[in-house]
Protein backbone atom coordinates (compact mmCIF):
# COMPACT_ATOMS: atom_id res chain seq x y z
CA UNK A 1 0.00 0.00 0.00
CA UNK A 2 1.18 3.05 -0.82
CA UNK A 3 1.23 6.57 1.65
CA UNK A 4 -0.66 8.95 0.00
CA UNK A 5 -0.82 12.73 0.00
CA UNK A 6 -3.68 15.26 -1.65
CA UNK A 7 -2.53 18.67 -1.55
CA UNK A 8 -4.69 21.50 -1.86
CA UNK A 9 -3.80 25.57 -1.81
CA UNK A 10 -6.29 27.30 -0.10
CA UNK A 11 -7.07 30.90 -0.35
CA UNK A 12 -9.93 32.35 1.49
CA UNK A 13 -11.34 28.82 1.73
CA UNK A 14 -13.19 28.87 5.32
CA UNK A 15 -16.80 28.34 3.75
CA UNK A 16 -16.06 25.06 2.23
CA UNK A 17 -13.00 23.54 3.89
CA UNK A 18 -15.32 21.30 6.51
CA UNK A 19 -16.96 19.64 3.63
CA UNK A 20 -13.86 18.98 1.99
CA UNK A 21 -11.89 16.93 4.60
CA UNK A 22 -15.45 15.17 5.12
CA UNK A 23 -15.17 14.15 1.82
CA UNK A 24 -11.97 13.30 1.26
CA UNK A 25 -11.58 11.53 4.83
CA UNK A 26 -14.29 9.54 3.49
CA UNK A 27 -12.88 8.55 0.16
CA UNK A 28 -10.05 8.21 1.94
CA UNK A 29 -11.29 5.70 4.21
CA UNK A 30 -12.76 3.37 1.31
CA UNK A 31 -9.30 3.33 -0.25
CA UNK A 32 -7.77 2.29 2.80
CA UNK A 33 -10.54 -0.47 3.32
CA UNK A 34 -9.97 -1.64 -0.26
CA UNK A 35 -6.06 -1.52 0.36
CA UNK A 36 -5.47 1.13 -1.86
CA UNK A 37 -3.12 3.32 0.43
CA UNK A 38 -1.97 3.33 3.57
CA UNK A 39 -3.58 4.14 6.79
CA UNK A 40 -1.18 6.88 7.59
CA UNK A 41 -2.11 8.74 4.11
CA UNK A 42 -2.68 12.46 4.70
CA UNK A 43 -4.99 15.68 3.29
CA UNK A 44 -2.76 18.61 3.13
CA UNK A 45 -4.09 21.81 3.20
CA UNK A 46 -1.96 24.94 2.35
CA UNK A 47 -3.03 28.46 3.64
CA UNK A 48 -2.06 30.86 1.13
CA UNK A 49 -2.18 34.38 3.18
CA UNK A 50 -5.94 33.94 3.45
CA UNK A 51 -7.72 36.78 5.10
CA UNK A 52 -10.45 35.17 6.78
CA UNK A 53 -10.45 32.12 9.19
CA UNK A 54 -9.04 29.39 6.65
CA UNK A 55 -5.93 28.97 8.75
CA UNK A 56 -7.96 28.66 12.31
CA UNK A 57 -10.29 26.21 10.36
CA UNK A 58 -7.84 24.08 8.97
CA UNK A 59 -6.04 23.81 12.63
CA UNK A 60 -9.45 22.82 14.05
CA UNK A 61 -10.13 20.08 11.52
CA UNK A 62 -6.06 19.28 12.08
CA UNK A 63 -7.20 18.47 15.36
CA UNK A 64 -10.05 16.45 15.48
CA UNK A 65 -9.15 14.48 11.97
CA UNK A 66 -6.17 12.56 12.26
CA UNK A 67 -6.33 12.54 8.32
CA UNK A 68 -5.67 16.35 7.85
CA UNK A 69 -2.47 18.00 8.19
CA UNK A 70 -1.53 22.20 7.71
CA UNK A 71 0.85 24.56 5.98
CA UNK A 72 0.37 28.23 6.77
CA UNK A 73 2.56 30.61 4.31
CA UNK A 74 3.83 33.91 5.76
CA UNK A 75 1.79 35.99 2.78
CA UNK A 76 -0.57 34.87 -0.73
CA UNK A 77 2.32 33.27 -2.58
CA UNK A 78 -0.43 32.61 -5.83
CA UNK A 79 -2.08 29.42 -6.34
CA UNK A 80 1.02 27.94 -7.94
CA UNK A 81 3.32 28.64 -5.70
CA UNK A 82 1.30 27.12 -2.91
CA UNK A 83 0.70 24.12 -4.57
CA UNK A 84 4.86 23.59 -4.67
CA UNK A 85 4.90 24.45 -1.36
CA UNK A 86 2.46 21.81 -0.48
CA UNK A 87 4.22 19.12 -2.72
CA UNK A 88 7.65 19.86 -1.41
CA UNK A 89 6.57 19.56 1.51
CA UNK A 90 4.75 15.97 1.63
CA UNK A 91 7.71 14.57 -1.01
CA UNK A 92 9.25 14.07 2.15
CA UNK A 93 7.13 11.04 3.50
CA UNK A 94 4.62 10.12 0.95
CA UNK A 95 5.08 7.78 -2.07
CA UNK A 96 2.31 9.60 -4.43
CA UNK A 97 0.92 12.87 -4.04
CA UNK A 98 -2.55 14.40 -5.50
CA UNK A 99 -2.97 17.90 -6.44
CA UNK A 100 -6.46 19.38 -6.76
CA UNK A 101 -8.44 22.31 -5.43
CA UNK A 102 -10.00 22.93 -2.10
CA UNK A 103 -13.56 23.21 -3.50
CA UNK A 104 -13.25 19.72 -5.06
CA UNK A 105 -14.99 20.69 -8.03
CA UNK A 106 -12.92 18.01 -9.73
CA UNK A 107 -13.74 14.26 -9.66
CA UNK A 108 -12.01 12.70 -6.23
CA UNK A 109 -13.78 9.28 -7.48
CA UNK A 110 -10.70 9.69 -10.02
CA UNK A 111 -8.29 9.57 -7.17
CA UNK A 112 -8.56 5.43 -6.75
CA UNK A 113 -7.72 4.78 -10.67
CA UNK A 114 -4.98 7.48 -10.07
CA UNK A 115 -3.64 5.35 -7.60
CA UNK A 116 -3.79 2.14 -10.10
CA UNK A 117 -2.51 3.83 -12.56
CA UNK A 118 0.58 4.66 -10.44
CA UNK A 119 0.59 1.26 -9.36
CA UNK A 120 0.77 -0.05 -13.26
CA UNK A 121 3.96 2.25 -13.33
CA UNK A 122 2.68 5.66 -14.16
CA UNK A 123 4.68 8.52 -12.49
CA UNK A 124 1.81 11.28 -13.73
CA UNK A 125 -1.22 10.30 -13.93
CA UNK A 126 -3.40 13.71 -15.05
CA UNK A 127 -7.26 14.54 -14.48
CA UNK A 128 -8.60 15.39 -18.03
CA UNK A 129 -11.82 17.18 -17.66
CA UNK A 130 -14.44 15.67 -20.17
CA UNK A 131 -17.34 17.85 -18.92
CA UNK A 132 -17.50 21.60 -18.04
CA UNK A 133 -21.52 21.77 -17.36
CA UNK A 134 -20.88 22.88 -14.10
CA UNK A 135 -18.63 26.08 -15.22
CA UNK A 136 -19.98 29.33 -16.44
CA UNK A 137 -20.24 30.22 -20.31
CA UNK A 138 -17.44 32.63 -19.86
CA UNK A 139 -14.92 30.67 -17.50
CA UNK A 140 -15.56 27.30 -20.31
CA UNK A 141 -15.24 29.63 -23.17
CA UNK A 142 -11.88 31.38 -22.27
CA UNK A 143 -10.75 28.33 -20.93
CA UNK A 144 -10.79 26.12 -24.40
CA UNK A 145 -9.59 29.46 -26.19
CA UNK A 146 -6.28 29.40 -23.73
CA UNK A 147 -5.55 25.75 -24.68
CA UNK A 148 -5.40 26.59 -28.09
CA UNK A 149 -3.97 29.18 -28.04
CA UNK A 150 -1.35 27.66 -25.82
CA UNK A 151 -0.78 25.17 -28.34
CA UNK A 152 -0.22 27.64 -31.41
CA UNK A 153 2.32 29.51 -29.63
CA UNK A 154 4.24 26.04 -28.96
CA UNK A 155 3.57 25.64 -25.43
CA UNK A 156 3.58 21.70 -25.15
CA UNK A 157 0.62 20.59 -22.38
CA UNK A 158 -2.17 18.04 -21.62
CA UNK A 159 -5.67 19.61 -23.69
CA UNK A 160 -8.09 20.46 -20.78
CA UNK A 161 -6.07 19.10 -17.62
CA UNK A 162 -5.41 22.03 -15.03
CA UNK A 163 -3.78 21.24 -12.08
CA UNK A 164 -5.97 17.97 -10.88
CA UNK A 165 -3.15 14.85 -11.49
CA UNK A 166 -0.80 12.40 -9.28
CA UNK A 167 2.86 12.92 -9.31
CA UNK A 168 4.93 10.13 -7.60
CA UNK A 169 7.85 10.86 -5.49
CA UNK A 170 10.19 10.68 -8.56
CA UNK A 171 8.78 12.90 -10.34
CA UNK A 172 8.85 14.82 -7.15
CA UNK A 173 12.02 14.81 -6.74
CA UNK A 174 12.83 15.75 -10.61
CA UNK A 175 10.26 18.50 -10.17
CA UNK A 176 12.13 20.33 -7.13
CA UNK A 177 15.36 20.37 -9.60
CA UNK A 178 13.52 23.41 -11.25
CA UNK A 179 14.46 26.67 -9.99
CA UNK A 180 11.68 28.61 -12.05
CA UNK A 181 9.92 31.39 -10.41
CA UNK A 182 7.27 32.07 -12.89
CA UNK A 183 5.96 29.09 -11.90
CA UNK A 184 3.58 27.20 -14.30
CA UNK A 185 3.26 23.22 -13.47
CA UNK A 186 1.21 22.77 -16.51
CA UNK A 187 4.50 23.04 -18.78
CA UNK A 188 6.53 22.25 -16.47
CA UNK A 189 5.00 18.92 -15.40
CA UNK A 190 5.32 17.31 -19.12
CA UNK A 191 8.57 18.50 -19.57
CA UNK A 192 9.99 15.78 -16.92
CA UNK A 193 9.03 13.00 -19.78
CA UNK A 194 7.83 10.39 -17.23
CA UNK A 195 5.68 7.87 -18.06
CA UNK A 196 1.91 8.96 -17.64
CA UNK A 197 -1.64 8.13 -18.12
CA UNK A 198 -4.95 10.07 -18.11
CA UNK A 199 -8.57 9.95 -16.24
CA UNK A 200 -11.76 11.31 -16.92
CA UNK A 201 -12.57 14.45 -14.74
CA UNK A 202 -16.09 15.66 -15.05
CA UNK A 203 -16.53 19.15 -12.92
CA UNK A 204 -18.95 19.75 -10.71
CA UNK A 205 -20.67 22.65 -9.11
CA UNK A 206 -18.92 24.73 -6.20
CA UNK A 207 -20.67 24.08 -3.16
CA UNK A 208 -19.94 27.18 -0.83
CA UNK A 209 -18.11 30.60 -1.52
CA UNK A 210 -16.71 31.65 -5.42
CA UNK A 211 -13.47 31.18 -7.54
CA UNK A 212 -10.59 32.99 -6.77
CA UNK A 213 -9.66 32.62 -10.57
CA UNK A 214 -11.14 35.92 -11.65
CA UNK A 215 -10.11 37.13 -15.12
CA UNK A 216 -7.15 39.14 -13.90
CA UNK A 217 -5.47 35.64 -12.70
CA UNK A 218 -6.46 33.69 -15.38
CA UNK A 219 -5.00 35.72 -18.12
CA UNK A 220 -1.96 36.32 -15.57
CA UNK A 221 -1.69 31.97 -15.93
CA UNK A 222 -1.97 31.97 -19.34
CA UNK A 223 0.81 34.95 -20.02
CA UNK A 224 3.05 33.13 -17.05
CA UNK A 225 2.26 30.20 -19.33
CA UNK A 226 3.30 31.26 -22.41
CA UNK A 227 6.50 33.17 -21.84
CA UNK A 228 7.92 31.12 -19.86
CA UNK A 229 7.89 28.00 -22.22
CA UNK A 230 7.64 29.92 -25.93
CA UNK A 231 9.08 32.41 -27.68
CA UNK A 232 7.35 32.32 -30.34
CA UNK A 233 5.38 35.49 -29.51
CA UNK A 234 8.76 37.18 -30.27
CA UNK A 235 8.61 35.59 -33.61
CA UNK A 236 4.73 36.60 -34.47
CA UNK A 237 5.94 39.79 -33.66
CA UNK A 238 9.24 39.73 -35.82
CA UNK A 239 6.65 38.30 -38.71
CA UNK A 240 4.00 41.37 -38.28
CA UNK A 241 6.59 43.76 -38.44
CA UNK A 242 7.97 42.10 -41.71
CA UNK A 243 4.14 42.78 -42.92
CA UNK A 244 4.03 46.34 -42.03
CA UNK A 245 7.44 46.82 -44.16
CA UNK A 246 5.25 45.65 -47.24
CA UNK A 247 2.33 47.42 -46.43
CA UNK A 248 4.67 50.52 -46.18
CA UNK A 249 6.15 50.09 -48.90
CA UNK A 250 3.15 49.25 -51.08
CA UNK A 251 2.02 52.78 -49.59
CA UNK A 252 4.87 54.11 -50.93
CA UNK A 253 4.04 52.81 -54.44
CA UNK A 254 0.69 54.33 -54.13
CA UNK A 255 2.01 57.62 -53.27
CA UNK A 256 4.28 57.78 -55.89
CA UNK A 257 1.80 56.63 -58.48
CA UNK A 258 -0.46 59.34 -57.26
CA UNK A 259 2.04 62.39 -57.86
CA UNK A 260 2.79 60.95 -60.82
CA UNK A 261 -0.92 61.23 -61.95
CA UNK A 262 -1.54 64.48 -59.75
CA UNK A 263 -4.58 62.94 -57.75
CA UNK A 264 -2.92 64.35 -54.42
CA UNK A 265 -5.69 64.09 -52.16
CA UNK A 266 -5.83 65.21 -48.29
CA UNK A 267 -4.76 62.10 -47.36
CA UNK A 268 -6.33 62.50 -43.93
CA UNK A 269 -7.91 59.53 -43.38
CA UNK A 270 -5.24 57.20 -44.70
CA UNK A 271 -2.43 59.08 -42.62
CA UNK A 272 -4.21 58.39 -39.51
CA UNK A 273 -4.87 54.76 -40.08
CA UNK A 274 -1.07 54.56 -40.67
CA UNK A 275 -0.12 56.12 -37.77
CA UNK A 276 -2.97 54.38 -35.40
CA UNK A 277 -2.30 51.08 -37.42
CA UNK A 278 1.90 51.01 -36.89
CA UNK A 279 1.70 52.86 -33.42
CA UNK A 280 -0.31 49.96 -31.98
CA UNK A 281 1.62 47.46 -33.60
CA UNK A 282 4.90 48.61 -31.65
CA UNK A 283 3.44 49.31 -28.34
CA UNK A 284 2.16 45.63 -28.76
CA UNK A 285 5.82 44.77 -29.91
CA UNK A 286 7.21 46.84 -26.74
CA UNK A 287 4.79 44.98 -24.36
CA UNK A 288 5.28 41.48 -25.56
CA UNK A 289 9.45 42.33 -25.39
CA UNK A 290 8.62 43.67 -21.77
CA UNK A 291 7.18 41.16 -20.48
CA UNK A 292 10.09 38.59 -21.24
CA UNK A 293 12.19 41.42 -19.87
CA UNK A 294 9.73 41.13 -16.78
CA UNK A 295 10.74 37.72 -16.45
CA UNK A 296 14.17 37.70 -16.92
CA UNK A 297 14.10 40.08 -14.11
CA UNK A 298 11.62 38.21 -11.73
CA UNK A 299 14.28 35.04 -12.22
CA UNK A 300 17.54 36.70 -11.46
CA UNK A 301 16.48 38.27 -8.06
CA UNK A 302 16.38 34.51 -7.06
CA UNK A 303 14.00 35.10 -4.26
CA UNK A 304 12.10 32.38 -2.25
CA UNK A 305 8.82 31.11 -4.33
CA UNK A 306 7.20 30.81 -0.09
CA UNK A 307 8.07 30.64 3.06
CA UNK A 308 6.45 28.34 5.97
CA UNK A 309 5.95 30.29 8.85
CA UNK A 310 3.79 26.55 10.52
CA UNK A 311 3.20 23.32 9.93
CA UNK A 312 0.53 20.60 11.62
CA UNK A 313 1.72 17.42 11.16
Amino acid sequence: MIKLATVSPCYNEEAVLRYSADRLTELFSRMIADGLISPDSKIVFVNDGSHDHTWDTIKELNHHNKFVRGINLSHNAGHQNALMAGMMTAREWADAVVTLDADLQDDIECIPQMVRDFEAGNDIVYGVKVSRQADSFMKKTTAQAFYKFQSAMGVEGIYNHADFRLLSRRALDMLSTYQEHNLYLRGLIPMLGLPYSTVDDVISERLAGRSKYNLHRMMRLALNGITAFSVRPLFVVYNIGFLFIIIGFLIGLYVGYSLIVGHVVQGWASLMLSIWLVGGFILISLGVIGTYIAQIYTEVKGRPLYHIIETLS
